[in-house]
């Protein structure tokens, strides 16, 4: 059933408008002249164009939920991703995507786990917007209310939510687990304000601010419920090495330090384990694969 309670964009502040935001500074708008107007210019004239008309003409989600006519692109295109114990075996996601056709599985890689896995993970909606971001974040289940050992994966398009995948096998992930009873009010503006920082590429900026061809470090965010607490996690496609010497483990810190306090709203030195609650932790793909050894994780 769908949510009664949807979040417009326009009645957003603080954080979640400072994020959403960040996502349409990531993208770029162009307004042109028509065609008809440049076909009748003379070689070497310059059209006039009345920015003022076409800037009081605009109408954006911000400012008209519902008839806005502007469409403000993503950096990266994303793709949402979905299971849980009552979808197994099943065509649709349980989430209220009705109107959302379900779309076929890409190829999972050649590891025979990820094939067995892929099997129960539903493939719920791709995105490329702005505007479309939120038509299915105010059309989903929130968190809080998914049925235990149910996930969310929002993943950028082509790259599936699974460790053997060619972009997340050389990664790791950033995580926190919290209690569920101390923080079911929370969760769902936590996944919200994680999901924007990813679209909005807040996360790991600096492909976006420079120029550069670089890929970003994150590849996609995950929360979790499970019987007594929720986890979120924030996939990169690379994890630093002990003797690394490019910076890469200054880059890794950076997304875990803006997770905890940009995005969670902690304070930087402030201390989150207890009892079922973590630190921010970072661990590899590779080191979550080794039983019984000591893990090398980072903790912000």
């Amino acid at each position: 059933m769908a949510s009664t309670s949807p979040n417009p964009p326009s009645a957003l502040s603080g954080a979640a408008l400072q994020a959403s935001r960040a996502a349409l500074n990531a993208a770029l708008a162009d307004q042109s002249a028509s065609a008809d107007a440049s076909e009748s210019l003379e070689p070497g004239e310059i059209q006039e164009v009345d920015m003022q008309a076409q800037a009081e003409g605009i109408r954006t989600v911000f400012s008209d939920p519902t008839n806005f006519n502007v469409k403000h692109p993503l950096y990266s295109p994303w793709t949402l991703w979905f299971d849980s114990p009552a979808t197994k075996g099943r065509n649709l996601p349980q989430t209220p995507i009705s109107a959302f056709p379900q779309t076929p599985l890409p190829q999972t890689p050649g590891v025979a786990a990820a094939q067995g896995w892929m099997e129960d993970i539903k493939r719920v909606i791709s995105f490329d917007s702005v505007e479309e971001f939120w038509g299915l974040y105010n059309n989903i289940i929130p968190p809080s209310q998914l049925p235990q050992k149910a996930n969310y994966y929002l993943f950028k398009e082509g790259i599936i939510p699974a460790w053997e995948d060619e972009a997340n096998k050389n990664g790791g992930k950033w995580s926190i687990q919290l209690p569920k009873d101390k923080n079911r009010a929370n969760v769902d503006k936590m996944w919200l304000y994680t999901m924007l920082a990813a679209i909005g590429e807040t996360f790991d900026p600096s492909p976006t601010t420079n120029g550069s061809n670089a890929d970003s470090l994150i590849t996609g965010v995950i929360v979790s419920t499970r019987p007594q607490f929720y986890r979120l996690s924030i996939w990169t496609r690379l994890a630093p090495s002990a003797t690394e010497e490019d910076g890469l483990r200054e880059r890794i810190e950076g997304v875990g330090r803006h997770f905890k306090t940009s995005v969670l709203g902690y304070a930087d030195a402030a201390k989150l384990a207890g009892p079922l609650a973590t630190e921010v932790e970072f661990l590899s793909h590779k080191d979550s694969e080794k039983k019984g050894k000591a893990a090398k994780k980072i903790i912000i």
